[in-house]
């Protein structure tokens, strides 16, 4: 295959990168404070961020001050570090997914500004962020935008080096950028991060058969850079922790991957209408332009390694939605790494069209207005009444709670309890803790009691049934109870309880000794009824 070179352009109209970023950051961020946490996803991870804000250990994820390793810990620190600065506000803890959103953009505009030119270039960056599913996700506070960021611009970088060596250009920048970002993405979520970029880029090189770039591109310096910046973490857990890394390699990554029983069960072919539906208006024209030219010649006057971008792009997609396709148990989230492929696959079709036809370009226009009115319509909508928030909730408990009472929740745990409430106090989680009760749900309940699992001493205080609750509330451990309403009947020993608000679904007790029938002391002997 002839080597690749980079477009020759005139700089008339090009953007430098920089203000790409700082385009993309406005635009995505520009509707961050419009709604409160969402459950569980956002609640959970926040609510690690914020306990680790305000840890003296940086090291360990905590949920209700249990280790947490579901999740490496590269969100946390970013979130947790924005909550030290600014408080516990709902736009901090959504900076992470929008910074990463925003390089995705940036480094997507630099990539293909270089081997395809400025109009390329700034409708791959126009199509990518006005994605309404790319918009959505770069606003939601959990891992996938960051796990996605750092996929999509290792692939990036590892394509822009196979491309550079290929045209005799210095290429071990880009490589040490890759293997640097592909140790990030391991700290963003675990072995998906080396796994995924590493097979996109190695089936791409041997679809092709350039087997001598895939040589050049297995770089022991790189290796040794992504073992100093993602091994020391797992090294320090392991350390301090004997079961850790049987529990976060193979009990999270291949046992959750392989096995089945886990949430949001569905069929193989659940991420095609995905991608089709919630990347539209512009996943219409890929599918447009194909119909009438059927993967045709490049325009006229196109590079000779338009057909490199077209392959990789085409592999990247295959490569991520079969990989999530396999396990029974998808998200959303998960097949954020694709859009990036998609919307240089829109570009790379639908450019044909918008050059010959003059309605083409109109109606492209129409989409570039129309893509972000979806994107803002649909944060709007999403914003609206959350009533699994305890935002309202934490407000009145907050003023009307004494210092150092203490708080039990019932039958859940509510994830964004402590953000609201502005504490990283530990609290009690009353439920049925037996072994079959927590192997027969794949929710909080087995988070917890996996965390617990780390720290056996502090979870014998935490996670108690309701024999230990009535205990609590009579030594006077515990004052408050939230929970949901209903609940209150399966726990004799509340009824009593004194309701002070509700919101949604849940409700706020005062609880006492006397309303709970506890045995009174007396002075010089023993409890009287």
């Amino acid at each position: 295959m002839t080597p690749s070179q980079p477009v020759r352009t005139g700089r008339r109209g090009d953007l430098h990168a920089g203000w790409v970023l700082a385009m993309a950051w406005l635009w995505l961020g520009c509707t961050v404070s419009l709604r409160t946490l969402f459950l569980p996803d956002e609640g959970r991870y926040v609510g690690v961020a914020w306990e680790m804000a305000h840890a003296s250990d940086w090291l360990t994820p905590t949920l209700d001050g249990l280790p947490f390793f579901h999740k490496p810990p590269l969100f946390y620190w970013l979130t947790a570090a924005m909550l030290k600065l600014f408080g516990p506000a709902e736009w901090a803890a959504r900076v992470a997914g929008v910074a990463a959103a925003g390089v995705v953009v940036a480094a997507l505009y630099a990539v293909v500004l270089r081997w395809r030119g400025n109009g390329p270039a700034r409708w791959s960056a126009i199509v990518l962020a006005s994605q309404p599913m790319f918009f959505i996700g770069a606003q939601f506070a959990n891992l996938d935008m960051l796990v996605a960021a750092c996929i999509s611009v290792t692939v990036l970088l590892g394509a822009h080096a196979a491309w550079q060596f290929e045209s005799g250009q210095p290429d071990r920048p880009a490589l040490a950028g890759a293997y640097a970002v592909m140790a990030l993405g391991m700290l963003a979520k675990g072995l998906i991060g080396i796994v995924l970029p590493g097979l996109v880029v190695l089936v791409w090189l041997a679809v092709t058969r350039r087997w001598r770039t895939m040589r050049r591109l297995w770089w022991w310096p790189g290796w040794a850079m992504f073992s100093l910046i993602a091994v020391p973490w797992l090294g320090v857990m392991q350390a301090r922790h004997a079961d850790f890394l049987h529990y976060f390699i193979v009990v999270q990554h291949f046992q959750r991957f392989a096995q089945s029983g886990f949430n949001s069960v569905q069929p193989w072919w659940f991420y095609v209408p995905v991608l089709l539906i919630f990347a539209l208006p512009w996943s219409a024209w890929l599918g447009c332009a194909l119909m009438r030219r059927r993967g045709g010649p490049a325009p006229t006057g196109a590079p000779p390694h338009m057909p490199q971008l077209r392959s990789l792009a085409w592999t990247w997609l295959a490569v991520v939605v079969v990989f999530f396709s396999v396990p029974e148990s998808k998200l959303l989230g998960y097949i954020l790494p694709a859009l990036t492929p998609l919307a240089v696959l829109v570009v790379e079709y639908a450019d044909a069209l918008w050059q010959r036809s003059h309605t083409a370009r109109r109606a492209r226009w129409i989409c570039a207005v129309a893509a972000p009115m979806v994107c803002v319509g649909a944060i709007v909508v999403y914003a609206g009444d959350n009533p699994k928030s305890t935002r309202e909730l934490a407000r009145a408990l907050a003023l009307a709670r004494g210092p150092g009472d203490s708080v039990a929740v019932l039958d859940e745990y509510p994830y964004d309890l402590m953000f609201y409430l502005r504490d990283v106090a530990p609290i009690r989680v009353v439920t049925d803790w037996s072994p079959a009760e927590v192997a027969a749900h794949d929710d909080w309940r087995k988070e917890l009691a996996d965390a617990g699992g780390f720290d056996a001493a502090a979870a014998k205080t935490r996670l108690i049934d309701a024999a230990q609750l009535r205990q609590a509330v009579c030594d006077g451990n515990v004052r408050w109870v939230i929970g949901r309403t209903e609940r209150l009947q399966a726990y004799p020993d509340l009824i009593a309880a004194r309701r002070v608000t509700s919101h949604g679904e849940r409700s706020l007790w005062r609880v006492s000794r006397a309303a709970s029938g506890c045995a009174e002391p007396v002075a010089g002997g023993g409890p009287v009824q």
